[in-house]
């Protein structure tokens, strides 16, 4: 039987427009790689609270719930095990995102996302926020 990881992304949409990207941190599954902060859903937490707590953890800023809009999901099977993720879009927070793990950010304009490389699981999302930004 696979397992079902459930993890929650937030494209994080600054004024002019641009996409925050993180790249995973050495010593992390797939290392090098690019995609949408967020993390995995905990036992008893909402893929909103996760965000909120993560994105705090993560990035050090602060999102209000009523700012984080569900946008679309992925649905992907790895080798190991299936993940659903939930993406959300949010254009307001408090405080300015800085790498607390390690990871570099880069804001990424939408139609350039795919110079990037991400996950499996990230790529069908990119045509979505291409649409929604």
């Amino acid at each position: 039987m696979t397992k079902i990881v459930l993890v929650a992304a937030c494209a994080l949409v600054d004024v002019d427009g641009r996409i925050l990207l993180a790249q995973r941190p050495e010593g992390k599954s797939m290392a090098g790689l690019w995609e949408f902060p967020g993390g995995k859903v905990e036992t008893g937490e909402r893929p909103e609270e996760t965000l909120i707590r993560e994105l705090h953890e993560e990035l050090g800023i602060e999102v209000n719930e009523a700012c984080l809009a569900p946008l679309t999901f992925a649905s992907h099977s790895y080798e190991d095990f299936h993940l659903l993720m939930p993406l959300f879009i949010c254009r307001r927070w408090g405080g300015i995102p800085q790498g607390r793990e390690n990871q570099a950010l880069k804001w990424v304009r939408a139609n350039r996302l795919r110079d990037y490389p991400m996950p499996a699981a990230d790529e069908p999302l990119i045509p979505h926020l291409i649409e929604a930004v």
